[in-house]
């Protein structure tokens, strides 16, 4: 787990969650590589980390990831670090999160939004930001009645990823039971959007990656001016 998805994984949990008791949260690929978002949820509640194989930090092997293991409607909590990118049909993922969570239930997710090409055992997607509206539009139009509480990209820190961070309550009629928001605590977002909002917070056109090759680009030509000079 890169420095970034630990961070915005804490972020979630004291923004939506602190200082809860006896919730229940499932964990998507849950597998401990160098670190896990377990060891930054808040205490007290029960974490179940589910995985293809048996690893430090995985609780429940799954076979298929489109048929999770739990009732309707029978956990407070799914979050998921890098995993939907390696999910072949995510859309199908996002709906098997959201049949289990309970009415009041948060999905919390992190997908790059670039990076490099890294296969576990696929590597399909990068998630940009009008990718959480869709998501909301393709679990409304499946027939679940939620909606994105908000979504931006993370800025780098020494990594090399930029995180698609979405948050998602099952049934938008509770969304105000969640008044907080993660991009209100931080400086390193740009495209944020917010419920029920059209409005793009520090809207950003070229990525982190595009705006840093345009700057190493000037640089280059002005050390080369001054050679030629």
């Amino acid at each position: 787990m890169h420095d970034t998805a630990m961070d915005h994984g804490a972020a979630f949990f004291n923004t939506y969650v602190k200082n809860s008791m006896d919730l229940t949260i499932v964990d998507i690929g849950s597998q401990d590589v160098n670190g896990s978002l377990r060891s930054v949820a808040p205490a007290n509640n029960q974490y179940i980390g589910v995985d293809f194989e048996n690893a430090n930090g995985v609780d429940i092997v799954i076979t298929d990831p489109y048929s999770l293991p739990f009732k309707n409607e029978s956990v407070d909590v799914v979050v998921s670090s890098s995993c939907f990118e390696h999910s072949e049909f995510f859309w199908l993922l996002f709906n098997e999160a959201l049949r289990i969570l309970k009415p009041t239930g948060l999905l919390f997710i992190n997908v790059p939004s670039n990076g490099a090409f890294h296969r576990y055992p696929v590597d399909c997607w990068r998630f940009y930001p009008d990718s959480g509206v869709a998501l909301q539009n393709w679990g409304k139009r499946s027939g679940y009645n939620c909606a994105l509480l908000e979504s931006f990209i993370g800025g780098k820190k020494q990594d090399i990823w930029n995180d698609f961070i979405a948050v998602f309550v099952k049934d938008e009629r509770h969304e105000s039971k969640y008044p907080n928001r993660i991009q209100n605590e931080l400086t390193a977002i740009t495209n944020g959007r917010s419920y029920n909002s059209e409005e793009i917070r520090n809207y950003l056109h070229p990525s982190e990656d595009q705006a840093a090759h345009t700057k190493l680009v000037t640089i280059v030509q002005s050390i080369n001016e001054i050679l030629n000079s």
